[in-house]
C-alpha cells in the first residue's frame, strides 16, 4: 500500500508538469528527427572550376556527378577565393594542378573522390595530380575543421545554462523583486546583470579560445584576438537568450529543458554536421545565432579572415542580442510584477 501511494504520488506529480512530460516524450522524437535530417542527406555535388581541361575529362568529372564551371586560369581563381567552387582544376602545357578551396572538409572529400574517380576512368596508371589549398592543407583533420565550431558552442552552450540559471535564481530567492522595489528601472537591472557577467564572459572566452588553439593546437590561421571578439559576441546573445527564456521556467529543471529546445536544434544546423547540400534546411541554420558565430569563426580560424570579412555575422550577432535583451526587459513587465 505504501508504494502504491508512493506511485500514485509520482503520478501525478508527472501529470502536472506538462513539461517534462513533454521532455520525455517529444525531446527524443526530436533529436532523432534532427538527427535523421542532417545524417540522410544527399551526398554532396561538388563544384570545380576547370581551365583548358580536356573533352574527355570534363566528360568524366560530369559523370562523376561534379558540376563543372568552365573558365579562364583567373576567373577559376577569383571563384574559389569568393567559394563559388570547391576546387580549380588547370591544364597547361600537359601539366594539370589542382586547387583546393579548403575550408569545407565535406567539399574537399566530395573533390578529391570525384577527381579520383575520373581519372581511373580514363588512365588507372595516371600520376597522382599535383594538389594545392587555397585555406588549409591536406594535414587537416575532423577536429581542425570543426573545432572552430566547437569553440563558438561551448561558449554559447555555458553562458546560456550559467546564465539562465543563475538569473532563475534571483528571482526565486527574491532578490529580482527586491531590486524592482527600488526606484531601479527594468532596463538597468537587465544591463547591470549582463554586464556583471561581461566581465566572466570575457575570461570565459579567453581560457576556452586559448586551450584550444595553444593546447590542442586546433587549425588557426587568423587573429586570436579576432576569435575572442566573436566568442565574447556568441557570450553575450546567450547570455541574453538564457536570461530571457529563463522568465518563462520555475526552477533549475524547466531550465535545463530548453536545452532540447534551444540548444540542440543549433548544434545540428550550424555547421558541425555538413548541411549545405540541402537548401531548406541551410536555410533553418540562418535563424540561429549559432549559426553567424560558427561561420565567423571558420572565416577566421580556417581561412585566416579579419574582422572586416564577417561584418555581416558581426551585425546580426549584435541584433540578436539587442533583440533578446528588449525582449528581456518586456518579459520583466509581463512575467514579474511585484
Amino acid at each position: 500500500m505504501r508504494i502504491q501511494a508512493i506511485i500514485k504520488r509520482v503520478i501525478r506529480q508527472f501529470l502536472r508538469d506538462k513539461r517534462s512530460i513533454a521532455l520525455m516524450m517529444v525531446a527524443p522524437l526530436l533529436v532523432m528527427t534532427l538527427l535523421w535530417i542532417v545524417l540522410d542527406m544527399e551526398d554532396y555535388v561538388p563544384t570545380i572550376a576547370v581551365t583548358d581541361a580536356p573533352q574527355p575529362m570534363q566528360e568524366a568529372l560530369e559523370e562523376q556527378d561534379a558540376s563543372i564551371l568552365e573558365s579562364d586560369a583567373a576567373r577559376g581563381k577569383i571563384a574559389l577565393e569568393n567559394e563559388n567552387a570547391d576546387a580549380h582544376l588547370l591544364f597547361d602545357n600537359n601539366r594539370s594542378e589542382l586547387t583546393m578551396e579548403g575550408s569545407n572538409p565535406t567539399a574537399t572529400s566530395a573533390v578529391q573522390n570525384v577527381i579520383s574517380s575520373a581519372v581511373k576512368q580514363l588512365n588507372p596508371n595516371a600520376p597522382d595530380l599535383n594538389v594545392s589549398f587555397l585555406h588549409g592543407s591536406s594535414d587537416l583533420n575532423l577536429f581542425d575543421n570543426t573545432g572552430s565550431v566547437l569553440i563558438g558552442f561551448f561558449v554559447f552552450f555555458f553562458v546560456f545554462i550559467i546564465g539562465g540559471v543563475s538569473f532563475l535564481r534571483e528571482r526565486t530567492q527574491g532578490t529580482l523583486e527586491r531590486m524592482m522595489a527600488t526606484p531601479l528601472r527594468r532596463w538597468e537591472i537587465v544591463a547591470g546583470y549582463l554586464l556583471g557577467f561581461g566581465i566572466f564572459i570575457i575570461i570565459q572566452s579567453i581560457i576556452i579560445a586559448a586551450y584550444s588553439i595553444y593546447v590542442l593546437d586546433i587549425y588557426m590561421a587568423g587573429s586570436f584576438l579576432s576569435v575572442l571578439v566573436i566568442t565574447f559576441l556568441m557570450a553575450i546573445t546567450a547570455l541574453s537568450l538564457g536570461t530571457l527564456l529563463s522568465a518563462y521556467a520555475k526552477n533549475e529543471f524547466q531550465m535545463i529543458q530548453f536545452i532540447p529546445v534551444v540548444i540542440v536544434p543549433q548544434v545540428f544546423f550550424s555547421g558541425v554536421f555538413p548541411i549545405e547540400s540541402v537548401e531548406w534546411i541551410n536555410a533553418i541554420g540562418k535563424i540561429m545565432p549559432l549559426t553567424y558565430g560558427a561561420d565567423a569563426l571558420k572565416a577566421i580560424m580556417i581561412r585566416g579572415e579579419g574582422l572586416n570579412v564577417v561584418t555581416v555575422d558581426i551585425a546580426v550577432l549584435i541584433g540578436f542580442s539587442i533583440g533578446f535583451i528588449i525582449l528581456n526587459i518586456m518579459a520583466l513587465k509581463r512575467h514579474r510584477t511585484l
